[in-house]
């Protein structure tokens, strides 16, 4: 299965976080499953393709032009695919994902996984669509989400397949 997983490019504060998601990608990587991702060397991003590679996965990164001039894509990629611009990444990490996983990151993080909660709540992709609640990082969405059944804007059932985790356990038994 290709997993496409977004999250940070920087490290953070929190090296448990750290430490959580080198734990993710080696079971990506042990798994046999691959790991598709935004294809940069830096923070979280980077920390998680080098796990994977690590426990002998293959990763494929989708970095726009833009940051391959800036010298940001990791070198030992399995695959590098180079998009125009974040539009033509964004496509190419959706058509690649058979699941697709969001961890801590920044407004990049939170723009693309919006994009597939919006395509999974409108029955236009059956993929799972797993948010990484980490230590309460995504509270604040998954609030949201229910505020907005509560208004009859959305629904618990529109909402199947959005799957909010707790831990990487809960994430790797969805995927599994």
């Amino acid at each position: 299965m290709n997993i496409t997983v977004y999250l940070g490019a920087s490290k953070g504060n929190d090296p448990a976080l750290r430490e959580a998601v080198r734990e993710f990608g080696t079971w990506i990587g042990a798994s046999g499953n691959t790991l598709v991702y935004g294809g940069s060397k830096s923070g979280l991003m980077g920390e998680l393709a080098q796990s994977a590679l690590n426990a002998g996965g293959e990763v494929i990164g989708v970095e726009p032009q833009f940051f391959i001039d800036r010298n940001f894509q990791y070198d030992r990629l399995t695959n590098l695919i180079v998009a125009k611009d974040i539009s033509e990444r964004k496509s190419k990490m959706l058509e690649l994902g058979d699941a697709f996983v969001a961890l801590p990151g920044g407004t990049g993080t939170l723009e693309e996984i919006s994009e597939i909660m919006s395509r999974v709540s409108l029955k236009q992709m059956d993929a799972p669509c797993i948010i990484w609640n980490y230590k309460d990082f995504y509270l604040g969405l998954k609030t949201l989400l229910n505020h907005m059944a509560e208004m009859g804007l959305s629904s618990k059932k529109r909402q199947e397949g959005i799957y909010f985790a707790e831990s990487l356990e809960q994430i790797t038994r969805i995927l599994s």
